[in-house]
């Protein structure tokens, strides 16, 4: 199917269900039909990488077609463009820029999302992180997905519709589309059709991503998420000497640290430009020397969220690197057990194979939960650097 369901990749089933569903909506917006098969709450589940947000903002995108009922969703009308953009004006998108969604955002935005919708079809609300909702957003967020307006749609996106990611109560409010981690073949078709990738790179980084097409893409289009990548991979083979733990962890916070300045500091100072002139800095009229003065208040706030930000981006990196570690181990048990199993690391079996040689199984199966132990560790808010030496030691000593 085209149009903007082509943005999901190796997700037919999803595909059926919310075509159906936004078939229906357009219905009901024209007056020909009920709103079966439509309902005001969805919860996209699925593990990293498989288009959550992806789909939900295809499925809002539908809601918004101008394109007739037949085709909702046709990708080429303006509320199809808006939508996929993040410009139309009934299209609100949260994407947590901090650790947390906190209670006041989200009675904000419950309020803005009780508007009728300015174009006469859908108010969309997508949420793309909805594990990360602290209680009271969470209470905050129930009581407009109870008694929702006859026109807005909530979307929200979470890795499962476990209780530690979505309330219980939230969760029976809502209609589940569960996607799956997409094929290689899939992703790297979508490489080749869409980003241009020449063939031998885009099978590569589908075979390397774990079923994430984002992290295909920046695989087959950045060096340096390519290098970082090979460094990781190599610690668990050059971890010789107790100084090399330390020198490993260290090396780990401070390329997560590198990544969080990099993708700031551009950014933050842009934000801080905008409001200053917005708050009369640099102005010569009357009132602008009290809106100045004024706007400490304002400034200082904004550095607290784009600390939180940074935060998150360091963790979200040294994320992605422990993924990629508790893969290799997850391979040499794999050879070790003999098993035709793909490898998550193909490119790196001649490692697994000479860690499966000198560790025993158990062995290797320490190293992996202290991986996973690491990350769990990093979602309780552990320092980094303590926790990644934790990690070090247990992968130094088996």
């Amino acid at each position: 199917m085209g149009g903007v369901w082509s943005q999901l990749v190796g997700q037919p089933d999803a595909v059926e269900v919310l075509s159906a569903a936004a078939q229906s909506g357009a219905r009901l917006v024209d007056g020909t039909g009920t709103a079966a098969g439509m309902t005001h709450a969805w919860l996209f589940t699925g593990p990293p990488g498989s288009g959550r947000s992806v789909a939900a903002r295809a499925f809002a995108a539908a809601l918004q077609c101008t394109a007739g009922q037949e085709v909702p969703g046709c990708g080429e009308c303006q509320g199809c463009h808006t939508a996929m953009g993040g410009t139309h004006a009934d299209v609100r998108m949260v994407v947590p820029e901090g650790l947390t969604i906190s209670v006041s955002e989200m009675r904000a935005l419950v309020q803005t999302s009780a508007r009728r919708p300015t174009g006469g079809r859908w108010q969309v609300v997508i949420i793309t992180d909805a594990d990360r909702l602290t209680e009271g957003a969470a209470n905050a967020l129930l009581k407009a997905v109870e008694e929702p307006p006859p026109r807005t749609v909530f979307l929200l996106c979470a890795p499962s519709d476990h209780p530690d990611d979505v309330s219980v109560t939230i969760r029976s409010r809502c209609r589940r589309i569960a996607l799956r981690t997409p094929a290689a073949d899939a992703i790297s078709e979508v490489l080749r059709l869409r980003d241009g990738i020449d063939a031998d790179t885009a099978n590569w980084a589908a075979s390397v991503c774990g079923g994430h097409v984002g992290r295909a893409r920046r695989l087959a289009t950045d060096p340096a998420a390519r290098d970082r990548r090979e460094k990781v991979l190599k610690i668990p083979l050059q971890l010789r000497r107790m100084t090399d733990v330390f020198d490993a962890a260290g090396e780990l916070v401070k390329a997560a640290e590198a990544d969080a300045t990099e993708v700031s500091e551009t950014r933050d100072e842009a934000e801080k430009d905008a409001l200053r002139t917005a708050m009369g800095h640099g102005g010569t009229g009357k009132g602008t020397a009290s809106a100045s003065r004024g706007s400490a208040g304002a400034i200082k706030e904004l550095e607290k969220r784009q600390k939180s930000r940074a935060t998150r981006t360091k963790r979200d990196v040294l994320d992605l690197a422990l993924v990629d570690l508790a893969g290799f181990y997850r391979d040499v048990l794999v050879v070790h057990a003999g098993s035709n199993t793909t490898l998550n690391h193909p490119d790196h079996a001649d490692s697994a194979a000479r860690a499966a040689q000198n560790w025993s199984p158990e062995s290797a199966l320490r190293r992996l939960e202290a991986v996973l132990g690491c990350r769990e560790a990093l979602e309780q808010n552990v320092k980094p650097q303590i926790a990644i030496e934790a990690m070090v030691a247990v992968l130094y000593s088996g």
